[in-house]
């Protein structure tokens, strides 16, 4: 069956968006290739959601490949020197990875190349978001203007989609249309710095804006806490 569907590949990292993402993919009848990345992060939660997801994703194929952003550092996602923030600062913060996206989306459009795909899915969000430049609209227009010149399928005619569904939507949009489409939200990691369970922290950026989505789609939070942070989380759940 899966031949006579269009082919996308969803990057997949196993936190709350991209889990949405690969739903919304599914729902518009595409048969789904998750790709998943090992690219040094300081914890393997995720490469552990991105596993659950997928299987309860009915996909085709779940690939992961490992790249070792690690190797040249610069982000407190790589590099464990760096300490992840527990508060809110102003620019653009050091969980920023240099040209993460860039990278997977590359490696994406190869993959996709090869299965002759057209359609890749990504999770960027512009809206709730951290402040990452290789989030922003402009930058996926610039991507898909290089996806047109820089592969043999651009340049026989073939023309790729990079589908950002929920670019300009908010934490809370993104929850209750995953409600909707029924994604299991404790099997997603979105936690900066979770242990080796997949537990929160509960005061990372991703933490806090992960609980006030939840709160303001006035959906409960399934999302697993380690004991330190629930206490922490409780005495300031709104801290902005």
């Amino acid at each position: 069956m899966s031949r006579l569907r269009k082919k996308a590949v969803v990057l997949l990292s196993g936190g709350l968006d991209s889990a949405t993402t690969l739903a919304i993919a599914k729902q518009q009848g595409f048969a789904c290739y998750p790709l998943s990345f090992d690219y040094g992060q300081r914890h393997r939660a995720e490469l552990d959601a991105a596993r659950r997801v997928a299987a309860r994703g009915g996909v085709e194929e779940h690939k992961f490949i490992r790249i070792g952003l690690d190797s040249i550092g610069g982000s407190a996602l790589t590099d464990v020197n760096i300490p992840v923030p527990d508060r809110p600062h102003a620019g653009i913060p050091v969980t920023y990875v240099p040209a993460r996206n860039t990278i997977f989306l590359a490696f994406a459009l190869g993959w996709a190349e090869v299965l002759e795909a057209r359609d890749i899915f990504i999770g960027v969000n512009a809206i709730d978001y951290s402040g990452y430049p290789d989030c922003r609209a402009e930058y996926i227009e610039a991507f898909s203007r290089l996806a047109a010149l820089a592969t043999k399928a651009g340049i026989e005619g073939g023309e790729f989609h990079i589908h950002t569904p929920l670019i300009q939507w908010s934490k809370a949009e993104i929850i209750r249309c995953a409600c909707r489409l029924g994604v299991d939200f404790s099997a997603t990691v979105s936690c900066y710095a979770a242990d080796d369970v997949g537990r929160a922290c509960g005061v990372c950026d991703a933490c806090r804006l992960r609980a006030e989505g939840f709160r303001v789609a006035r959906i409960a939070d399934p999302t697993h806490y380690q004991a330190l942070a629930e206490q922490r989380r409780v005495a300031r759940p709104h801290d902005n």
